[in-house]
């Protein structure tokens, strides 16, 4: 008798264990899958000044026991831009398969002679984000932060949006979504801006727009500054971004794509 309840308070642990690592919401995700590429050219004005690659690895990738799509956003300026700024960057994000949210994030950031090396894993039952930042001639970093429950990184948060069914909205609705960047929650506000057929390096794409709410800061033209299309079908993938700044306007412009979950159509003139 003296060995039965031990064995059933393991018991009760490893059931409790089992209930608690299934608590995470689940997402429905039809639009993306591995091995998805997508590259842009980055316009400053009439100048290509970057171009930018994001890529989800075409394997699962397994953090906090949890299977994640691993995507990575890398960007650099092209060889006659960096003359002005030298930029190569690299934004990294672990996303849970299930629940569409960040089990970790990783940047690299190389502008000119600035240097960061940031890693954020995040602890969605505990709610916790623990950071770890190495920048140039600086002691390493460490952190601990509260974090809301669903809170996502910038790259999750996109691939999030992909997620989300834009014919249920009307014109003008907000979706909000909880956002952790350089050690803070914020609220990420986009709202949704109806269908455009917008041009592209591709072709003539039907798109949804989005407009992500912008905080105050010396470089965008209002809170409503940048606009954002997606693939109005069922991958919704980034084709074209547009941003109004104070020095100028920049375009992050859509120009290949392989291994997409479904048909890309172009839209007809």
């Amino acid at each position: 008798m003296k060995r039965v309840f031990p064995a059933i308070a393991l018991l009760f642990l490893v059931m409790s264990g089992f209930v608690a690592s299934d608590t995470l919401r689940h997402v429905p995700n039809e639009s993306f899958s591995t091995g998805e590429v997508l590259k842009y050219k980055v316009h400053y004005g009439p100048i290509t000044a970057a171009e930018a690659v994001i890529d989800t690895s075409p394997t699962i990738q397994y953090v906090n026991g949890r299977p994640c799509y691993k995507a990575t956003v890398y960007g650099k300026t092209t060889s006659s831009f960096d003359f002005f700024i030298k930029i190569r960057d690299t934004w990294q994000s672990y996303i849970d398969t299930a629940a569409i949210l960040p089990q970790r994030s990783f940047r690299n950031i190389e502008e000119g002679n600035y240097r960061k090396r940031e890693t954020v894993d995040f602890n969605h039952y505990t709610k916790t984000a623990a950071v770890e930042m190495k920048k140039r001639n600086k002691d390493k970093h460490t952190a601990a932060h509260k974090i809301p429950a669903n809170v996502q990184d910038i790259v999750s948060g996109f691939y999030f949006l992909r997620t989300q069914n834009y014919d249920r909205l009307k014109v003008g609705e907000k979706i909000t979504v909880k956002g952790f960047f350089d050690e803070e929650v914020f609220d990420m506000v986009v709202t949704y801006g109806g269908r455009e057929t917008v041009s592209t390096k591709v072709g003539n794409i039907r798109a949804i727009k989005l407009v992500p709410k912008m905080p105050s800061n010396k470089l965008f033209k209002g809170e409503d500054a940048i606009s954002v299309y997606l693939s109005d079908d069922n991958n919704k993938i980034p084709v074209l971004i547009q941003a109004n700044m104070f020095v100028g306007s920049v375009k992050v412009d859509l120009y290949e794509y392989k291994n997409l979950k479904h048909k890309m159509y172009l839209a007809k003139n």
